[in-house]
């Protein structure tokens, strides 16, 4: 068995990786991707005849003889198991089919190769179980937690990645053959109910373990057939991860804080690619736990602390027929007889979602949302002009708008802006008083104006003073100042220590200093 690319391994055991040599000159990274019985190698390093950094996986792959007896093995295998679509419906009913499937696989394979050693049987295993279950050679892209995007341009190309830090990047992998892509793409659709055929050429789908692929056939996208899986994140950002980046002051995160503690209504805008959805996850971590979460999204991006009262929901296109469709609108509808105390909406694209998401505030609710918008200006006029046109008279139910900036000069994201929405609702003209405005020659987020809509909801509804106000914040601040100090970068450490929070306040700012740190979820 060799590792692809043409690297011997030790034919004892071809998870062991062995001493590797010192990166070349344009080495860029290099780490490791630890599947369940074996090791895959990547290095990313900038070559001299491509424009743009290659992305180089190395794993185990079979040799030509004995990927001949795999293909016999997997054939009977798939017979004798009768593996059904609606068996892999779940992440648990596949994670279960899987484990299955590895177990008979090495049973077979330990009878048809009784000379192979253990451990390689193992991960002939795995190979065989990815290839008949999942992805084939991809099930390692989707394994690396550095990747946001996988796409596949047709067989003549190589795939392509997004990487966290690194933007894209060409891989070392080819899918063989266009039939072999559309493979990819049909399995994934029948396990969720849904096919792609020349007659229906593009299909939207989900995987077993949430991330979101796309696929289109040819002729429709002329060079090929293509797939691109946009990744689940396994760890979400957290406000220590924003904080520490300057994404976000300690100031402006208790504020937008004590915002969301007393149930004020948050709308977050930005541009494509500026951080909308990852801010909104953040903030989200601040609701309390003795409040009931509905979440409404099209992809499914946000994740909540387990100690939340949440109900995740996401939209369903339509099948082959055109039945069975389920919009967002129609989460938004059926949301309002759940009894929500919040809603999370993950972006507002239409009149009709608007319009249902302001009738939600207008009946108590409150509720989160994303927009595509630069500014907090712009956004008013999005919302109130075609194709959403909302009544200057209803945004005023509105309370705060944080605007996402992305710099692309030097690659940083920063809250650009924190807006309230002036005056009451139903008033005929909307004013926007600018609490906080990132000052891009000084990297600062600097606070421009008191709030003074929050400032007299929180007196009104609270019966807070602006003495009581700052105390607030400043406990807030400290709170957050210990987990950047500590790295509580968990999404379920960071919940629980907000969770306990509103549990005992008294106790827990007692407690911070006592407290080991990298709290445990």
């Amino acid at each position: 068995m060799h590792a692809k690319g043409g690297t011997d391994v030790k034919a004892k055991d071809p998870t062991i990786s062995t001493e590797r040599d010192a990166a070349p000159p344009g080495t860029l990274d290099k780490y490791e991707i630890r599947l369940d019985e074996s090791v895959a190698h990547v290095e990313i390093a900038r070559k001299p005849d491509e424009f743009v950094p290659v992305y180089t996986m190395t794993f185990p792959k079979a040799s030509p003889a004995t990927a001949a007896v795999l293909d016999a093995v997997r054939e009977k295998l798939l017979i004798d198991m009768s593996v059904r679509p609606e068996s892999m419906m779940s992440q648990e009913d596949h994670e279960k089919l899987r484990l299955g499937f590895f177990s008979k696989a090495l049973a077979l394979i330990r009878r048809e190769l009784p000379r192979t050693p253990e451990q390689e049987a193992k991960v002939l295993a795995e190979i065989l179980t990815h290839r008949s279950l999942g992805l084939g050679e991809m099930e390692i892209l989707l394994r690396d937690e550095n990747l946001e995007e996988i796409v596949v341009n047709g067989a003549k190309e190589p795939v392509w990645v997004y990487h966290r830090r690194m933007g894209w990047l060409k891989t070392n992998l080819r899918i063989a053959s266009e039939t072999d892509i559309y493979n990819y793409a049909a399995s994934i659709g029948r396990k969720v109910g849904t096919q792609i055929t020349n007659l229906h050429p593009l299909m939207d789908a989900y995987l077993t373990s949430g991330d979101r692929s796309n696929a289109t056939l040819f002729p429709i996208s002329s060079l090929g057939n293509t797939m691109t899986i946009r990744k689940f994140a396994r760890r979400p950002w957290t406000i220590t991860d924003f904080i520490e980046a300057r994404t976000i002051s300690k100031e402006v995160a208790a504020f937008l804080w004590l915002a969301i503690q007393y149930e004020m209504n948050i709308l977050i805008v930005g541009g494509t690619a500026s951080g909308k959805t990852s801010l909104l996850n953040v903030l989200t971590c601040f609701i309390p736990p003795t409040h009931r979460v509905i979440s409404i999204e099209d992809t499914r991006e946000i994740q909540l602390p387990k100690y939340l009262h949440w109900v995740p929901l996401t939209t369903r296109p339509a099948n082959p027929e055109g039945k069975g469709e389920v919009t967002m609108l129609d989460l938004m509808v059926n949301s309002l007889r759940m009894r929500p105390d919040r809603i999370i909406v993950g972006e507002i694209r239409r009149s009709r979602e608007a319009e249902t998401l302001f009738e939600a505030i207008h009946t108590g609710h409150s509720v989160y949302s994303t927009l595509h918008a630069n500014t907090a200006d712009e956004t008013v006029r999005r919302l109130t002009n075609p194709p959403i046109s909302i009544p200057e008279t209803m945004l005023g139910a509105l309370d705060i708008i944080a605007v996402m900036h992305r710099d692309r000069r030097r690659d940083i994201r920063r809250v650009l802006e924190v807006a309230e929405i002036a005056g009451n609702p139903g008033d005929a003209k909307v004013e926007l008083n600018m609490a906080f405005r990132w000052v891009p020659s000084k990297d600062e987020i600097v606070e421009m104006q008191k709030p003074s809509r929050t400032l007299d909801e929180l007196k009104l509804y609270a019966g807070m003073e602006y003495d009581d106000f700052l105390a607030d914040q400043k406990e807030k601040m400290r709170i957050l100042d210990w987990l950047v100090r500590n790295e509580v970068k968990d999404i379920n450490a960071v919940g629980r220590i907000v969770s306990e929070y509103y549990a005992d306040k008294e106790t827990l700012l007692k407690s911070l200093d006592a407290r080991e740190t990298k709290t445990a979820p």
